[in-house]
């Protein structure tokens, strides 16, 4: 198997045990705050979702992000800020039904990206000194990125359903 499909793969099924996390969430439970510095589910939902479409349509493609182009006003999030803080996690608000349809074009573009690129892709270096990154290569964004940050981001939001009594994770 080719590393690129194996990523691909991989990737396929971490958007979609997100997307089963996410199913029954209501918009009480989205917005519901925790207790101490932990971020509201909606925050890490939309972080998780951002900081993809960002990695994948400007840092990897060049181009701009889809909140800040094809679904600029249409995302269903009060204020995309893919790099939380305290203040906007505990702030930002989403309408559920848009949000949903919004992280489906994401991972639909992310899927699109996957399906052109070439194992040799995967060693292309990128300079993301701006970001306070370093270098970095295409393979490592995809892998840490995005497909650890969706599994990290979906275990969180299995917790705060947890805490609010509700299954986190579908299985």
């Amino acid at each position: 198997m080719q590393a690129t499909t194996l990523l691909r793969e991989q990737i396929q099924q971490a958007h979609g045990f997100l997307g089963a996390t996410m199913e029954g969430v209501t918009e009480e439970q989205a917005h519901w705050t925790p207790l101490g510095t932990a971020n509201p589910l909606a925050a890490t939902y939309v972080h998780a979702i951002a900081s993809e479409d960002l990695a994948i349509n400007m840092v990897l493609k060049g181009g701009a992000p889809l909140y800040a182009s094809e679904w600029a006003n249409k995302t269903g999030i009060s204020d995309v800020q893919p790099l939380s803080s305290p203040e906007w996690a505990r702030s930002v608000r989403i309408d559920l039904p848009q949000t949903l349809s919004y992280a489906q074009a994401v991972h639909a573009a992310t899927d699109a990206y996957l399906a052109t690129l070439t194992d040799e892709d995967l060693d292309r270096d990128l300079d993301l000194t701006a970001f306070g990154l370093g270098h970095m290569t295409v393979g490592v964004i995809l892998n840490r990125m995005v497909l650890g940050h969706v599994d990290n981001m979906t275990g969180e939001i299995s917790v705060l359903k947890g805490l609010q009594g509700t299954k986190g994770y579908p299985i």
